[in-house]
């Protein structure tokens, strides 16, 4: 797994920055800056899964493994999601991507807050990893400082 870090700070509270992140309406919103059309199902609860996924259905599922509000979220990818939310842990493509992880540290600091974001990464997903959070992290900051 190849691990992968970006980091940006945001001139406002964590809260703030939280909310922004993690409510439907402003995830569909920065998000879209790197993955257009990309929204979630499920609830933002430790050991809870949640679904990142297109219109089609299509996407990942991922399991919520520790959820500390305004500080720390940690997931791991279980599942592929085909058309229609079909599951998908036993192709190679699928095997290539269950094992994923994120994490989001929220940290105040005297400007405003820290967001890091850490990811484990198999090779063949690294580049729409490193390609996409940066316009991300940046349409996010954009929106919280507004």
């Amino acid at each position: 797994m190849e691990k992968l870090n970006f980091s940006i700070s945001i001139a406002c509270d964590k809260q703030k920055v939280w909310d922004t992140m993690l409510q439907p309406d402003t995830y569909k919103e920065w998000v879209a800056a790197s993955w257009p059309d990309s929204f979630y199902k499920g609830h933002w609860t430790e050991n809870e899964n949640i679904s990142f996924i297109s219109e089609d259905g299509s996407g990942t599922l991922a399991h919520i493994e520790s959820f500390v509000p305004y500080k720390f979220i940690f997931v791991k990818h279980i599942a592929l999601l085909g058309a229609g939310g079909v599951e998908d842990r036993e192709s190679e493509f699928a095997k290539n991507w269950i094992g994923i992880s994120e994490s989001y540290t929220f940290n105040s600091t005297s400007e405003g807050t820290e967001l890091t974001i850490n990811i484990e990464t198999s090779d063949e997903w690294k580049k729409m990893f490193s390609d996409g959070w940066p316009g991300a992290l940046s349409k996010l900051k954009a929106m919280c400082e507004q």
